[in-house]
């Protein structure tokens, strides 16, 4: 019992200088520092061999989420390695110091089967890609209270696409210094993304080693005790920065992954902690070849049915000229890549593109406008490739100013032949009837104005399930707005999806596509600055599909 081996080995004990460039150690003068207080029910910490219930060490922390069998607590996926190598393993929910486990709140709970992705390393906590795994879910045992949702309730352990919460953080540091106590601390702070992984950073100094697994709640309810659970103090570098100081900490955005592992834990399918031969490990992963750091490279892409089987492709023009179609598998995938241009120069200079199905055969044309002004059409790209194309305007025309382009069907009635325009004066404009070698009928829905040069990313799809498509446009300032039902009569009614936001900055190219079963272009794909993309399936006219990463950031 005297010699413990702490579980929690992601942050030093207590304040220390830092070690690494870049990684401040002082906080910023209006850092929030967290309070102390006697904790909630919900959320506790383990004990293991050697480890005294009582004594003077705390490692890592766990919070109670709903669960099939009322007996689920959620952790960190580096606390869940020190947990699989021990015997003796037992979770006290709202753990008060120097009380022997009798006189424990709501005593203790013996530890199960564990519950970690296992492409997260056993050996611990990890600063590369695998750190987005960084969660994992202990079954206990009943005690003579009962199963130990029903003594102190539970949170809903929900998944996210946001990156920016307003999030309560309850951990039990083991710094003694600190928190001589050894009481719980919590602290309420907004959260905004960690770039160049899939995670959360929030912070709020008093946050030392012990404080793994966090929970990250939303809406906590003290009279039900219920609330959300959107994160959990973990990922990159075991949850803090190179310098492991104690007001920075991180948690992994809960998404695909995270939901295939709570289903499994849920379900009792596969513990880590039990040979199951039958078991496979979730298999969302990167669905494009290459990393971020290919992926920045790609500087335009675009959406359509180039293969004219009924559901989407992706096309990308890289930035040394070369043309590639992803076609898609109509299940939110892509099958292997195939070349349409080799690297060449006379394809750097392509300004934005767009895809549509403006000749008329049922299989999308691309639409693209040089630096030079000129615009050209590329019909049946994935019978024909892409050759000369057709001239639409010449260099030096007017269409040098047209900042962005996506085609739609905002007006056609079968196929989609209209053109949505933002001209670099904030002008607005919709063309009909787009065909081989015209332009059709321009309509004009804004005048020349300052609003609409912020009109940074377009793109269109069938966001509120309707036949006519509506005009998705992402702001300047980061706010996504979708305009139901736009006509050649004007914008349709102007849905917020969500008010400005930093994330959102860093999205460089957005395309819409119809890349699953449902029948509806609805599929949003963002390439962000960091490499990263991500397709949120099934996006509504309000509000965000599922986000599924198709390719890792850099």
């Amino acid at each position: 019992m005297a010699q413990a081996k702490p579980i929690d080995a992601a942050r030093d004990a207590g304040p220390k200088a830092p070690s690494a460039p870049n990684s401040p150690a002082a906080a910023p003068r209006d850092t929030p520092h967290a309070s102390h207080f006697d904790g909630l029910p919900m959320v506790g910490t383990f004990f293991f061999d050697g480890t005294p219930v009582g004594g003077n060490a705390t490692y890592c922390t766990g919070s109670v989420v709903r669960s099939k069998g009322k007996s689920l607590v959620l952790t960190a996926g580096h606390c869940a390695n020190g947990l699989n190598r021990a015997t003796h393993r037992v979770f006290v929910p709202q753990y008060q110091f120097l009380k022997i486990p009798a006189n424990q709140p709501w005593g203790l709970f013996a530890v199960g089967d564990v519950y970690k992705d296992r492409r997260y390393p056993d050996k611990g906590q990890t600063k590369a890609a695998e750190s987005d795994l960084d969660f994992a879910f202990v079954t206990v045992a009943p005690n003579g209270k009962g199963a130990i949702e029903d003594v102190v309730g539970a949170l809903t352990f929900t998944t996210s696409t946001s990156y920016d919460h307003n999030v309560t953080v309850v951990g039990y540091p083991a710094d003694a210094s600190e928190n001589s106590q050894h009481k719980a601390i919590r602290c309420d702070v907004p959260t905004r993304r960690l770039y160049g992984f899939r995670q959360m950073q929030m912070e709020c100094g008093g946050y030392y080693g012990g404080v793994s697994g966090s929970p990250w709640i939303k809406g906590y309810n003290a009279a039900s005790r219920t609330g959300q659970v959107v994160g959990n103090i973990g990922g990159y570098n075991g949850g803090g920065n190179d310098a492991n100081v104690d007001w920075i900490s991180y948690s992994p955005l809960y998404g695909k992954d995270a939901q295939d592992l709570y289903n499994d834990a849920n379900n009792g399918i596969g513990p880590e902690n039990v040979h199951r031969p039958d078991y496979q490990p979730p298999t969302d992963g990167p669905v494009l070849p290459g990393s971020g750091e290919t992926w920045k490279h790609a500087k335009q892409i675009a959406s359509g049915d180039f293969s004219g089987t009924g559901h989407s492709d992706l096309l990308v023009i890289w930035t040394d000229g070369e043309v590639t179609l992803y076609p898609g598998d109509g299940n939110g995938g892509f099958r292997p890549e195939r070349q349409l241009l080799a690297p060449n120069a006379g394809w750097k200079p392509v300004a934005t593109v767009t895809a549509g199905d403006f000749t008329g055969t049922g299989e999308f044309d691309l639409m693209v406008r040089w630096d030079d002004g000129r615009m050209t059409l590329h019909g049946d790209v994935g019978s024909n490739g892409l050759g000369a194309g057709i001239e639409m305007a010449p260099s030096g025309s007017i269409w040098s100013h047209a900042t962005q382009i996506a085609a739609g069907r905002f007006n056609a009635a079968t196929y989609v032949t209209d053109l949505m325009v933002r001209w670099s004066d904030g002008e607005l404009s919709l063309f009909t009837n787009v065909s081989a070698g015209t332009m059709g009928q321009e309509y004009k829905l804004k005048d020349p104005n300052s609003t609409w040069k912020d009109a940074t990313l377009l793109t269109a799809g069938q966001y509120s399930g309707n036949q006519k498509w509506d005009l998705m446009v992402r702001w300047s300032s980061g706010a996504l707005n979708n305009y139901v039902g736009t006509t050649t009569g004007g914008l349709g009614s102007e849905q917020p999806i969500h008010g400005p936001n930093k994330t959102w900055t860093h999205s460089v190219i957005m395309t819409t596509g119809q890349y699953t079963g449902d029948g509806l272009t609805n599929d949003l794909i963002i390439r962000w600055s960091d490499g990263e993309t991500t397709m949120y399936k099934d996006t509504r006219m309000n509000n965000l599909g599922t986000e599924i990463m198709i390719a890792p950031p850099a």
